[in-house]
């Protein structure tokens, strides 16, 4: 008997319009750019920065995030399975034999964007931020980037309560009576809830970085929060690694010795580092 696990069985859609079902997963995007625009919204009250600039800039993240995460996907991790199905890369759509999408798109099946790398969603938003810079230059990239990070990490929060709610990214067996079991995934047995563990941390990065926003100068410290954001998120989604089970990648590649997750965690450690180190030499 589990007395300490607790078991997950929970339908992950929200509600279904003949055959494209909206998930949970969805429900928590749409909360996290929600929450996002208002918390951006609220920093560019404070600057007195004219909120028409906010509007676009939304835009930008949400089409860098999502773009961003799907191509993350698609070439960190599961590169052989697209290289033969390339018009899967873009579309919410799955090769499945003798099934239709609305019953003239013939072997095929409706999927929706699920297959979603944050590693690849952080690379976009930083690429997405230097696009939008060029075209709008009333402050500079490091300015943007500085106070993004904030709803970003917000917003990954809900991410991954969304995973949980998918049964998806799950953590390894706990070989204990503590844990999640996933019924949906047929098992019976606990694992670690890894996806709860990292949305618990983000909480933590979200709360640290909200606070030198609002209660010191780091703010005015070019790329400080921003660095800040790399170090503790990257860090947190390393160590959690360690329980979780392997998304496939390169990993077997460089001996197993991590994860592809954690690999890819580090050169964004090392680049929060050099930030807040720049920023605290004042180098501008």
């Amino acid at each position: 008997m589990h007395f300490l696990s607790f078991t997950w069985n929970a339908d992950d859609v929200l509600f279904q319009i003949g055959p494209i079902a909206i998930h949970y997963y969805s429900l928590m995007f749409v909360i996290a750019f929600s929450l996002g625009y208002y918390i951006m919204k609220k920093i560019y009250n404070n600057e007195k920065v004219p909120l028409e600039y906010l509007d676009t800039l939304f835009i930008y993240v949400v089409v860098a995030t999502l773009l961003g995460a799907r191509l993350g996907e698609v070439f960190f991790y599961s590169w052989d399975y697209y290289k033969d199905h390339m018009v899967e890369i873009l579309l919410p759509i799955r090769e499945a034999p003798g099934k239709s999408i609305f019953g003239f798109i013939e072997g095929y099946e409706f999927t929706g964007f699920r297959g979603l790398a944050s590693h690849g969603a952080a690379i976009g938003i930083i690429v997405g931020m230097f696009l939008y810079r060029r075209k709008y230059q009333y402050k500079s990239i490091m300015w943007i980037l500085d106070r993004v990070v904030i709803p970003v990490a917000c917003g990954a929060i809900f991410v991954r309560l969304g995973n949980f709610f998918n049964s998806e990214i799950v953590g390894k067996p706990t070989n204990s009576n503590f844990g999640i079991i996933f019924e949906k995934l047929g098992e019976d047995f606990p694992r670690h809830p890894a996806q709860l563990y990292e949305s618990f941390g983000y909480i933590f990065v979200f709360s640290i970085l909200y606070y030198l926003y609002w209660k010191t100068d780091k703010k005015d410290k070019p790329g400080y929060l921003f660095g800040t954001f790399l170090v503790l998120l990257w860090t947190v989604r390393f160590f959690v690694e360690f329980v979780k089970e392997s998304q496939g990648g390169f990993e077997s590649s460089l001996g197993n010795i991590l994860s592809t997750g954690q690999w890819l965690s580090i050169p964004f450690i090392a680049l929060g580092i050099f930030m807040m180190m720049r920023a605290n030499k004042k180098i501008v």
